[in-house]
């Protein structure tokens, strides 16, 4: 290795570009959204691959339709608001000279890099607003329905406070998509009924954090860049991207009598290459010809996981359907987020690497629909949620873990051919710790350990209202 490549190397490993994933504390787990509708979250969203109640079956299972007269709309919003608190036990600021996996500060509340230690970080999940539209058509009475979906599957926000002592970890992490999904069901016979659609998704993706400038300048070597950049110099690198990509989603429904029914679902996993540029904000003049820290673009690849669910919908005389519901995802897709530069001097070369390790999870859920008269009916639900995310790789990014889901929600149709849905759940998250190291391996960026407990919850409120015609 030449002296040059030794520096640049130094110089990448002394970079705080450590971004994760691409969101905060979802409804579900990880950075999924199972927030589709209101009817589905009055029985926190226990057996919606059966339950067929409206168009929103398209996602959920698009074999659904078969049970849906005529024409119909839907139109939904849910607010979701997760609360995360950060609990510092012993964090500390970056650091250089002692090597990799040790999460203890051995230089002092401001390290020997200069940073201010800084706070907790507030709470950093805001109200995002989730709307869902849906429209079915039965265009051949009794046999094929034709069917739209848009929505958002993914995203929230983590959004910490600019100086928290775990800014060079995570400081902004967003995604947001939207997804198209055309959709067609047949109906077999008087049992058996299918539907599959297309899924055309666009995601596109916020991530930063704080840069350790004064690392950077002593990664070079240059005695006139390390002269130029004081102790505690730093800023703010910002990673933005986006790219459209295909998927599918297919059901199944079975009506093993007239009370009960079956209802198997799948959507597919869809990778994505983002493209887009990464900027370095308050960057020092002296640094201006140090190639990695230069604004450029970049690359990072991702799929989002695939899901299976099998779901029943059981009627129990005229007044009470009980809804249950057990869902698979693949998770193991995401093991790690490897950002790469696609212009200027260091093209092809990774910029960060993260790992994950992400787990398969699984989620299940049981549910209540009571019609108290022609006009109202009333629901409830839990449901239990797996987490992907492993202990030893949570990161401010994701402080997700496993959560329990307690639902309630009321229907009023009022009008023979419209109807609203309303919902609220309450989910409680499962304490997550967190021990990172101020180094992964003795190459990778110092960032300064983060070691303490994050404490979480999610507050979901829904309306929806559906139009037949």
């Amino acid at each position: 290795m030449s002296r040059y490549d030794g520096k640049r190397t130094a110089i990448s490993a002394a970079l705080g570009v450590a971004f994760a994933t691409f969101a905060g504390t979802a409804g579900a787990s990880a950075f999924q959204l199972i927030e589709q509708n209101a009817t589905g979250l009055g029985n926190a969203y226990a057996g919606q691959a059966a339950a067929a109640e409206d168009a929103s079956t398209i996602f959920y299972n698009p074999a659904g339709l078969s049970r849906l007269p005529g024409a119909t709309a839907v139109g939904s919003v849910s607010l979701v608001k997760p609360k995360i608190d950060f609990k510092d036990s012993a964090s500390c600021v970056p650091y250089l000279g002692v090597g990799a996996g040790t999460s203890a500060c051995p230089f002092g509340a401001v390290g020997n890099l200069g940073h201010a230690p800084g706070g907790n970080g507030g709470d950093p999940g805001g109200v995002a607003a989730l709307p869902a539209a849906y429209f079915s058509w039965e265009a051949a009475t009794g046999r094929l329905w034709l069917g739209l979906g848009i929505n958002a599957p993914f995203g929230l926000t983590t959004d910490w406070d600019s100086g928290w002592i775990g800014r060079f970890q995570a400081l902004k992490s967003e995604v947001q998509t939207i997804n198209v999904n055309p959709t067609v069901a047949w109906k077999i016979n008087n049992v058996v009924a299918v539907g599959a659609g297309v899924n055309a998704q666009r995601l596109s993706a916020e991530l930063s954090n704080s840069v350790s400038y004064r690392a950077v300048a002593l990664a070079s070597g240059v005695p006139a860049i390390i002269g130029a950049t004081p102790a505690g110099a730093e800023g703010v690198a910002t990673v933005k991207g986006d790219d459209l990509a295909w998927g599918w989603n297919a059901g199944v429904t079975f009506d093993l009598s007239s009370a009960t029914r079956l209802g198997v679902a799948y959507r597919s996993s869809i990778k994505y290459r983002l493209d887009g540029d990464v900027t370095f904000a308050d960057r020092p003049a002296a640094l201006a010809v140090v190639p990695q820290v230069a604004d450029g673009n970049v690359t990072a690849e991702i799929k989002i996981p695939a899901t299976l669910s099998v779901a029943l919908a059981q009627q129990v005389g005229s007044q009470v359907q009980l809804l249950a519901d057990w869902t698979w995802t693949g998770w193991n897709s995401i093991q790690d987020l490897t950002i790469v530069r696609s212009s200027g001097p260091l093209s092809g070369q990774t910029l960060a690497s993260t790992p994950l390790r992400f787990k398969n999870t699984w989620r299940a859920g049981l549910g209540a629909n009571f019609q108290v008269n022609p006009a109202w009916k009333v629901r409830g639900g839990l449901a239990y949620d797996r987490s992907p995310v492993r202990d030893e790789f949570r990161t401010p990014r994701l402080p997700d873990n496993d959560r329990k889901w307690i639902a309630v929600g009321a229907q009023w149709a009022f009008a023979p051919n419209a109807a609203l849905d309303f919902g609220y759940a309450y989910l409680i998250v499962k304490d997550g710790s967190s021990n990172l190291a101020n180094q992964e391996t003795a190459t990778s960026a110092p960032k300064g350990s983060l070691v303490g407990t994050y404490k979480s919850n999610v507050n979901i409120l829904s309306a929806q209202v559906r139009w037949a015609f």
